[in-house]
């Protein structure tokens, strides 16, 4: 009898242990999310392809993080000025900002992302936080002693298009052009350019106020914006984002409220005014 009771009274502590066990994880697990981290150990860290102008590029006269400047450099040290951290940017190609966030290896990356059913499902996308009404979307970009060859996507059926790898201009050739001799990706959209500009292809798919801007800073680049195409996207995809390792929504519901303060007050928007003219400067 007495050792049934022992034996009884043991598998009562097991379970209180057990359900006390259970409590305490689910508490650390609450307790140690991403954001609590970055808080902890003072600095945040957000992974970005410097090659993106207004949003993201290089100065070089400077050194060290002062090199990266743009108008997402400013939104990332508006997150990290809220959380009372330190920023770290990590620059890296763009295919590898956006694996480099679905590993977890960073805490943000803020890189002129648009939304894909593709990221949302991999990562967690914040709000949207720039809207242009000078938004004139996607289009194709050729060189301009070629306007009167190329004149439609039909023409592209014996040249070489091209696109950032990993980009939504990537999808949007898969998705719009049927034909074509070959399609090249390379790792940014000026590489893009500048590999058109030198006949290393014919084409290249790209946000077409972006082009403009570069056409602006570069004038004898000799690149021509096709008038006559436009590849329409679906109205969600609309709007900058930026993304997080899949899980965080404690992060990104405090990246949207940074978001929120900034469309309120205007004061991205004008970030991207200001690093226009700065890029145009620096002829990027």
């Amino acid at each position: 009898m007495k050792f049934r009771i022992l034996k009884i009274v043991s598998l009562i502590m097991l379970l209180v242990f057990a359900v006390s066990s259970l409590s305490a994880c689910g508490s650390s697990k609450k307790e140690n999310n991403r954001l609590n981290e970055i808080k902890e150990r003072g600095y945040i860290t957000v992974v970005m392809e410097p090659y993106f102008a207004p949003n993201e590029f290089i100065d070089s006269s400077k050194s060290g993080d002062d090199q990266y400047v743009g108008s997402d450099v400013e939104f990332a040290k508006y997150i990290a000025n809220k959380l009372g951290v330190d920023l770290q940017i990590v620059p890296l190609e763009f295919g590898a900002v956006l694996s480099s966030i679905v590993e977890g290896k960073y805490d943000l990356a803020i890189s002129a992302l648009a939304y894909t059913p593709e990221r949302a499902e991999n990562m967690e996308l914040s709000k949207g936080y720039y809207f242009s009404d000078e938004d004139e979307g996607f289009g194709l970009v050729i060189r301009e002693a070629d306007k009167d060859k190329i004149k439609s996507i039909d023409d592209l059926a014996d040249k070489i298009v091209m696109a950032q790898s990993g980009s939504i201009q990537e999808s949007l050739i898969n998705q719009n052009i049927e034909k074509y001799a070959e399609f090249k990706r390379l790792s940014s959209t000026p590489d893009c350019y500048m590999a058109l500009s030198e006949g290393k292809s014919d084409c290249v798919c790209c946000a077409i106020s972006h082009v403009d801007l570069y056409i602006e800073a570069n004038p004898d680049c000799g690149l021509y914006v096709m008038p006559n195409v436009k590849f329409e996207t679906p109205e969600e995809f609309d709007g900058t984002r930026c993304g997080a390792p899949k899980g965080e929504k404690d992060l990104i519901e405090f990246v949207n409220g940074c978001i929120d303060e900034l469309l309120a007050s205007g004061q991205y928007a004008a970030w991207v005014e200001e690093y226009k003219e700065y890029a145009a400067r620096l002829g990027v």
